[in-house]
């Protein structure tokens, strides 16, 4: 006769067999998969795709006006007694104006966005913010834009001037922030149009 303990261990392996049966585990996910071989440039949401800000522009306006206007009346009357006289006025009017507006604007950096939603032809939307802070100037960088999958580089990384509906903002605050913005009275000025 078998003791008890081999019994009730018997009895409780029966029961734990018949009451929940087996089944293989699926270890393929084919919404996940990714094979080895495969592109590792970003395609989904939640991807992480690089962005390369080169953004240089330069704008220049250049106008030239000159303006030149003479008029004159010349007369002459001769009598007996005080013999020719001749006279002559004239008017004229000279204006040269000239002017020159000249903006030059660089951008460099280098930020990872992430994968927003994907487009039914296969753009995918893209967004990315960076803050930097150093010894209290703040610099914050933010992106947002469409790529198209053909621009996106081999390295995960793509051009912002590939970046359709690009929107690149870059700002800082800080003590040098502060000092290169004009003051109270040159802003009012400029408010009135006196500037």
């Amino acid at each position: 006769m078998r003791p008890p303990y081999i019994r009730a261990l018997a009895l409780v392996s029966t029961l734990c067999c018949a009451a929940s049966p087996a089944y293989p585990a699926d270890l393929f996910q084919s919404d996940g998969y990714q094979p080895l071989t495969s592109d590792r440039r970003a395609s989904q949401p939640g991807d992480i795709i690089t962005i390369l800000v080169y953004e240089n522009s330069t704008a220049s306006n250049t106008a030239d006006t000159s303006t030149k206007t003479n008029v004159g009346i010349q007369a002459n009357v001769s009598t007996l007694f005080a013999g020719n006289n001749a006279a002559q006025v004239g008017v004229g009017d000279n204006y040269g104006g000239r002017g020159q507006i000249q903006r030059t604007g660089r951008l460099l950096a280098q930020i990872s966005a992430r994968v927003i939603e994907t487009a039914p032809n296969g753009d995918l939307t893209i967004a990315g913010e960076q803050a930097i802070d150093v010894n209290g100037e703040k610099t914050q960088i933010r992106l947002q834009g469409r790529v198209r999958p053909v621009d996106i580089a081999a390295n995960n990384t793509v051009l912002s001037n590939r970046l359709a509906d690009a929107k690149i903002d870059y700002t800082g605050e800080g003590f040098i922030t502060d000092r290169s913005k004009p003051g109270l009275i040159p802003r009012f000025l400029a408010w009135l149009g006196l500037w």
